[in-house]
């Protein structure tokens, strides 16, 4: 009877603990504040990551790290000209090389060309960008909008579904 007794007290209410352990392998495995991460390859600056914060979630079992306060982006062609992709929210996943873009999302090129949009992808592997969301492209000359939106990091190739707007035409 005592030992019964004994057992019956000495047990404690662990659910909460339990709960916990959830939690913590859902945290990141590391936060890092106003980030400047330079990419080279052959001796030349390729990317510029720019960013308020990153949470590091590479302890998951498909890698990714988070962008919350947003990224400023430089992407570096092979003569030095740079274009930037602005948004306000990023994941970018270690698997697939994709960066998901998010609020507000905005690409400039190096010619002048802005590309608009709420949502977006970038293809670090291929260069490419694009999104089925509504979209808006001002060139020079140009300013059209649509849904759905495919090209190469400069435009030089790319396809608008959808369109409306302005085009100058020069003899």
């Amino acid at each position: 009877m005592a030992i019964a007794v004994t057992m019956f007290f000495s047990c404690k209410n662990n659910f909460k603990d339990v709960q916990q352990v959830g939690v913590l392998q859902n945290e990141p495995i590391g936060i890092a504040d106003t980030i400047n991460l330079k990419y080279t390859d052959s001796f030349q600056l390729r990317a510029n990551l720019i960013s308020p914060r990153m949470l590091d979630f590479s302890n998951r079992s498909f890698a990714f790290s988070e962008f919350p306060k947003g990224i400023e982006l430089h992407v570096y062609d092979d003569n030095g000209n740079v274009s930037k992709i602005f948004a306000d929210y990023a994941i970018t996943y270690d698997e697939t090389d994709l960066i998901d873009l998010r609020g507000n999302v905005i690409l400039a090129t190096h010619n002048k060309d802005s590309l608009f949009a709420p949502q977006m992808y970038f293809d670090q592997k291929t260069e490419w960008v694009f999104t089925n969301e509504n979209v808006r492209l001002r060139s020079e000359g140009t300013d059209i909008t649509g849904r759905g939106f495919d090209s190469d990091k400069n435009f030089d190739v790319w396809e608008m579904l959808e369109t409306s707007g302005e085009v100058e035409i020069e003899n």
